[in-house]
């Protein structure tokens, strides 16, 4: 049986007829995936309120990983085989139970040296430093985004504002297999992820 998948869940995806469709994918690979949840309209509301209110990026960036919790937990209430998992001991035990752990990740980012208090670090980056931290060397990114079929890189999706400016380096530095899939992209994806394959299209580091 292949290592499980990290499969990371736009908050763009919060509001699209889509969602439904991907959770029911990834509930199909209970067992076989790792669910991050992205900030959402949760994450929306800390840049809101940081704007108005004037307060730091350390605090901004413990309040985006709230943010990530609040996504996640709204998330796990809508599939009965969803758990949150805020350790990786949790995450290894449900995966196990044959369940997916929906990750909840204030506890292991605010305890790592490595992961700095900035916006440039974002779910996006976040689901890669998880990959290296379980070792696993499967990483999706469920984006609200077609992507071509071929030609990326995550230094060009980077630069476009795909994902995180500090993406690029925390994909290299987990040595895992990265894919961007888009709206549409669920069709295949539970079965392609239980199979030890990911759906949409492979990014390059360059």
């Amino acid at each position: 049986m292949s290592d499980p998948a990290v499969i990371k869940l736009g908050g763009s995806n919060a509001s699209s007829a889509q969602l439904p469709h991907w959770l029911d994918a990834i509930e199909r690979c209970a067992g076989h995936a790792i669910l991050v949840p992205g900030g959402g309209p949760f994450a929306d509301a800390v840049r809101t309120a940081q704007s108005a209110m004037g307060f730091d990026d350390r605090a901004a960036h413990r309040m985006a990983l709230l943010a990530m919790e609040q996504y996640g937990l709204a998330l796990a209430s809508s599939r009965p085989r969803f758990r949150l998992a805020n350790s990786a001991a949790q995450i290894r035990s449900t995966l196990a139970e044959r369940k997916v752990p929906v990750w909840s990740p204030a506890r292991m980012a605010l305890a790592a040296k490595d992961l700095p208090a900035s916006w440039e670090l974002t779910s996006d980056s976040l689901a890669a430093w998880l990959a290296k931290r379980l070792r696993l060397g499967r990483l999706l990114l469920v984006k609200h985004f077609s992507p071509p079929l071929d030609g990326l890189s995550a230094e060009k999706l980077a630069a476009a504002g795909i994902v995180d400016p500090l993406f690029p380096r925390f994909l290299g530095a987990s040595g895992a297999i990265a894919y961007i899939a888009g709206p549409a992209d669920h069709a295949a994806a539970a079965e392609a992820i239980r199979r030890g394959g990911m759906p949409g299209s492979r990014i390059a580091l360059r």
